[in-house]
C-alpha cells in the first residue's frame, strides 16, 4: 500500500506540472487577429470585402478582426449591410480610424457605433454623418427628413446595444457635427485613442465584451496578426466602382458602339464598346446615379451627330458641350460619388472631337462616289479600240472591256460607261466638251 501511495505522489506532480506547462503555453499563445483596412468611400463591393473579413475570422477561430478605417463615407445601402453583419456577434470587430489624418465620416460614424470596440489614432476625427441621398431617389423635403429619421433611428439603437453616446450620434446625424479623437473619447463615442496598432493590440488585451449576452474576454498581447488586404478581383471591382473610371467607361463604350454601327465590320470597335457599357452599368449599380444627367450626356451625342448633318455654325457643338458639362456634372447625386472636374473637361472635348471629325468622317464617306468595283467604273469615260456595232472593246483606265451600245460608234471615239453586266460594259457617245 506504501509503496503504491509512492508510486503515484510522483505521477501526480508530473501530471500537474504538465497542466501548468500546457495553461502557460495557452496564455502565451492566444491564436491570432484579422486585419483589414478600408481606405475610400463605402461602396457595395466594401460592404462584401468588410462581411467576407467577418465570416473569415469566425471561421478561423480569430480573437477579433480590426477594421482600419479612413473613409468620407458611402452609400447608405452598404453601410446598412455592414452594420448588421457586424451586431450578428459572430466575432469580435474593432474599428480602428487611422493613420492620423484619417477620419471616420458619414457612413463610417455609423459602422464605428456598430463595433464592439472603436479606437481613433491620434489626429483623427469623426462626424458628419447627415444623410445626403438614397441611392438618387426622391429628395424633397418630406422624403429627406424620412430618411434622417430612419437614420437617427438605427444610430441611437446601435448606441443602445453597444453603450455610446447616443445624443452626440443623433447631433451626428441632423447636424453633421464632427469631434476629434480626444472629444470622441471625453463624450464616450469611442473607447480608446490608440497611437499605432501596437498600441491599440496591448490595449485591447484583457478587454472584457458582451457577445450577443455572453460574455468574451480579448486576449490579444501575443497574438499574430494577420492582414488580409483586398484581393486583385476586390480592387478591380472597386476601381470600376469609381466615379471617374464608371464615367470615362460610359463614354468609351457609347462612343464605340456608335462607331460600330456607322462603321459595320469594324468588330473592334464595337467589341471594345459592348465591355465598357456592360463595366459601366455594372458600376451605376453600385454608384447614386442621377436619370437627368444620362439623359443630358446622350443629348450632347445627338447635338454633336446633327453637327454633322446641320449647317449650325458651331451652335449645336456649343450645345452637346454644354448639355455634356452638366450631364457629367450631375451624373452622380452623392458628394462621396463626383466626377472629377479634370476628368470632365478633357473628356467632353475629346468625344465632341470624336463624334464632329472621326464619325462625320465616316459618316460623309458613305457619300462619297465609289472608286472601285463596279460602282466605281460608271460614269468613267473610255476610248473606243473596236468599233461597237452595237458591241466591241472599249479601253478604260488602261483595261480592255467589252462593250455594248444602243448606237453605232466607230473605232477612236470616245464613250461614257453607263452600266455593267458580268464582264461586259454598256456605253453610249461621250458628250463633246464646249
Amino acid at each position: 500500500m506504501k509503496a503504491n501511495k509512492s508510486f503515484i505522489a510522483p505521477v501526480r506532480l508530473i501530471f500537474v506540472f504538465l497542466i501548468i506547462i500546457f495553461s502557460s503555453n495557452t496564455l502565451l499563445s492566444s491564436g491570432h487577429i484579422d486585419l483589414i483596412e478600408i481606405n475610400g468611400p463605402i461602396t457595395p463591393i466594401t460592404s462584401k470585402y468588410i462581411t467576407d473579413a467577418i465570416r473569415r475570422a469566425e471561421k478561423h477561430g480569430a480573437e477579433c478582426l480590426i477594421i482600419q478605417m479612413d473613409t468620407p463615407g458611402g452609400l447608405m445601402q452598404s453601410t446598412w449591410t455592414i452594420d448588421k453583419a457586424i451586431l450578428a456577434d459572430r466575432v469580435p470587430v474593432v474599428v480602428y480610424i487611422a493613420p492620423s489624418g484619417g477620419r471616420a465620416g458619414s457612413a463610417g460614424v455609423y459602422i464605428s457605433y456598430s463595433a464592439n470596440v472603436v479606437a481613433m489614432a491620434p489626429g483623427t476625427r469623426i462626424g458628419s454623418a447627415h444623410p445626403v441621398s438614397m441611392m438618387g431617389k426622391d429628395s424633397s423635403k418630406v422624403m429627406t427628413e424620412k430618411i434622417t429619421n430612419d437614420a437617427v433611428a438605427h444610430i441611437r439603437g446601435m448606441a443602445d446595444i453597444r453603450g455610446r453616446d447616443s445624443k452626440w450620434a443623433e447631433e451626428a446625424v441632423r447636424r453633421s457635427v464632427s469631434i476629434t479623437e480626444k472629444e470622441a473619447l471625453r463624450k464616450g463615442v469611442i473607447d480608446l485613442i490608440a497611437k499605432d496598432l501596437n498600441d491599440l493590440v496591448s490595449k485591447l488585451d484583457g478587454r472584457e465584451l458582451n457577445l450577443s449576452g455572453r460574455k468574451v474576454v480579448l486576449y490579444t498581447k501575443n497574438s499574430e496578426i494577420r492582414r488580409h488586404p483586398m484581393s486583385w478581383q476586390y480592387k478591380i471591382l472597386d476601381k470600376i466602382s469609381d466615379p471617374n473610371i464608371a464615367y470615362i467607361l460610359l463614354l468609351g463604350g457609347l462612343a464605340g458602339l456608335f462607331f460600330e454601327l456607322k462603321n459595320p465590320g469594324a468588330i473592334f470597335p464595337g467589341a471594345i464598346g459592348a465591355i465598357s457599357l456592360i463595366l459601366a452599368f455594372f458600376a451605376m449599380q453600385v454608384l447614386p446615379i442621377n436619370a437627368a444627367g444620362i439623359l443630358l450626356i446622350l443629348l450632347a451625342i445627338l447635338l454633336f451627330i446633327l453637327e454633322i448633318h446641320i449647317t449650325s455654325f458651331g451652335l449645336l457643338t456649343i450645345g452637346g458641350i454644354v448639355s455634356m458639362i452638366f450631364g457629367s456634372l450631375m451624373l452622380f447625386k452623392s458628394p462621396s460619388a463626383g466626377v472629377s472636374l479634370s476628368v470632365i473637361i478633357p473628356a467632353v472635348l475629346f468625344t465632341a472631337a470624336f463624334f464632329i471629325f472621326a464619325v462625320g468622317l465616316g459618316i460623309r464617306a458613305q457619300f462619297r462616289k465609289s472608286v472601285t468595283g463596279d460602282k466605281g467604273i460608271i460614269g468613267e469615260i473610255g476610248e473606243v479600240i473596236k468599233s461597237l456595232d452595237p458591241e466591241g472593246r472599249i479601253s478604260v483606265h488602261g483595261e480592255v472591256w467589252k462593250a455594248v451600245s444602243d448606237e453605232k460608234i466607230k473605232e477612236g471615239e470616245k464613250v461614257e460607261v453607263t452600266g455593267i453586266k458580268g464582264l461586259k460594259l454598256k456605253v453610249k457617245r461621250a458628250k463633246k466638251a464646249e
